[in-house]
């Protein structure tokens, strides 16, 4: 039995309220708030912090993407979105009007958007013959859904309603401020004269001001006064109407209101990711495992970063691996070298992998993480009355108690409030116990010494340019530290850089 687009089983992810710990370190809030731009009715947010857990349902809404890759699916998928959209916009004006019989209309026009919206996917999705577990069933559950009385008497009654609306033919006569409502007759339609003898003042028109839709769908006293003569004139058609309304207030399947959400989560994640892709980067549906010891990216690159990069400037992508029994990646190198970006480009794959997305990445093979931590560097809280360290303390040895050999650690310039010696001291304390748990890890740091501690641990690089180390190039490869990165940032700290001691000795 179809349950939904997203998951296959209820013990799949639900959606989170809250925003996880990790986001705002891995810019992962800026690209959620990218990827729901413009689509507030949805509520999409709380979907894109449910990771899951099992590579099957990974897998489950991998099928899905790749079924939305396809025109004739994403066709069908979009214009049934599109009806269901102008359906919500026709229930919410609903509210807003004051005439009994235009709240009915709207009513009705809503349900007839509705009806077209579920027979059109239904034959689109038939025609497209999906391949996804989830569209397959989503497509026999339609296929049911349709052919019910219930559906079929609905579309049934709310068209022949329409049409009959649309048959309805009535006079207006104006004499004075009088206005009155009366049975059409034959009479002379004088539309071809009033536009005939207006027509002249059309050619003196250099600027078209457009009426707004919005606040001019309530009627004026005249227009409710003729909309209820009409009313008057065809009791039977607009008691039809009435009842419509009355019996039909509950007319939206369950399953269906839930497949029109959610399938936008997909949707909006790939129509913002397309504008991306059209720039010359890559994305991919990644192998993923639970409790991976090989873990690798090919081309990699942080999204939020790209959001506001693309098309403007470059986007820099990074290559890494780690086979067992690698765990640690550890990244040196100068200031301002994409270190960082490295780090939340780690992350951000491995994030969206777990919600079995297209990832950033050419190619990419990730671990399905239990939990995902993040140590940024934190502002003193006065609230706590802790000092920088002692924070910095705190927090890693809350991760360490949490963390296992499914979770992803990602350290960034950690304990860098403290002496070099200190610094080498706790971080080898706390990289020891993270091989030791078997976590996969990025660690951020100065302390070059870091890159061996073990087997476990793997070197990473920000490189420069060779022939003006100056310049960045933000690429980031697999070679032992070249013992120059922390020199450089105490020698940048004190302004005891090349740079600025020949400004300062120049005569």
């Amino acid at each position: 039995m179809f349950r939904s687009i997203l998951a296959d089983a209820d013990t799949d992810a639900d959606p989170v309220a809250t925003e996880p710990e990790h986001f705002a370190d891995l810019n992962l809030d800026q690209i959620v708030a990218a990827v729901c731009a413009g689509r507030d009715e949805y509520d999409l947010e709380p979907l894109y912090r449910a990771p899951l857990r099992t590579a099957e349902a990974v897998e489950y809404r991998h099928e899905v993407v790749r079924d939305l890759g396809r025109d004739a699916v994403r066709d069908a998928v979009g214009a049934f979105a599109r009806r269901m959209h102008e359906m919500r916009l026709h229930l919410a004006q609903v509210e807003k009007l004051h005439h009994r019989h235009q709240q009915e209309m709207w009513f009705l026009d809503a349900v007839a958007l509705y009806c077209d919206a579920v027979a059109g996917l239904a034959a689109g999705l038939a025609r497209a013959e999906v391949r996804s577990r989830g569209l397959t069933g989503l497509a026999g559950y339609l296929s049911a859904y349709v052919e019910a009385p219930s559906f079929a008497g609905l579309e049934r009654e709310t068209r022949a309603l329409v049409a009959h609306l649309a048959e309805i033919t009535y006079s207006v006569h104006i004499r004075g401020s009088r206005v009155r409502v009366a049975p059409y007759a034959g009479e002379a339609d004088y539309t071809a004269e009033v536009h005939a003898t207006f027509a002249r003042f059309e050619r003196d028109a250099v600027r078209e001001y457009p009426l707004r839709a919005v606040g001019m769908v309530n009627m004026d006293h005249v227009e409710a006064q003729v909309l209820a003569g009409v009313a008057r004139l065809n009791p039977d058609v607009f008691g039809r109407l009435e009842r419509h309304r009355a019996d039909h207030r509950g007319y939206l399947d369950p399953t269906v209101g839930r497949f029109d959400r959610e399938v936008q989560f997909y949707l909006a994640y790939l129509e913002h990711t397309a504008r991306i892709e059209r720039s010359g980067l890559s994305f991919c549906l990644p192998q993923v495992s639970a409790g991976a010891t090989d873990v690798a990216a090919v081309d990699a690159f942080d999204l939020a970063l790209a959001d506001t990069l693309v098309p403007h400037l470059p986007v820099v992508c990074n290559d890494w691996r780690l086979a067992d029994p690698e765990r640690i990646l550890v990244v040196t190198g100068p200031n301002q070298g994409g270190k960082t970006t490295f780090a939340r480009t780690f992350g951000q794959l491995h994030h969206l992998a777990a919600l079995g997305l297209p990832v950033p990445a050419r190619e990419a093979r990730l671990a399905l993480p239990d939990a995902i931590f993040t140590h940024f560097e934190r502002n003193e809280d006065v609230a706590t009355l802790r000092g920088k360290l002692e924070d910095e303390l705190v927090r890693i040895h809350a991760i360490l108690g949490r963390a296992t050999a499914q979770s992803i650690v990602i350290m960034n310039e950690s304990f860098t409030s403290t002496t070099l010696n200190d610094a080498l001291l706790l971080g080898r304390e706390v990289m020891t116990q993270l091989a030791e748990r078997r976590s996969v890890a990025v660690c951020v740091t100065f302390v070059d010494e870091l890159a061996s501690l073990s087997e476990a641990t793997v070197s990473m690089v920000s490189t420069v340019v060779p022939e003006d180390p100056a310049v960045r190039t933000y690429r980031i490869v697999r070679r032992p530290a070249d013992g120059l990165a922390y020199a450089w940032a105490i020698a940048e700290k004190y302004g005891l850089t090349y740079e600025r001691l020949t400004r300062r000795v120049a005569p």
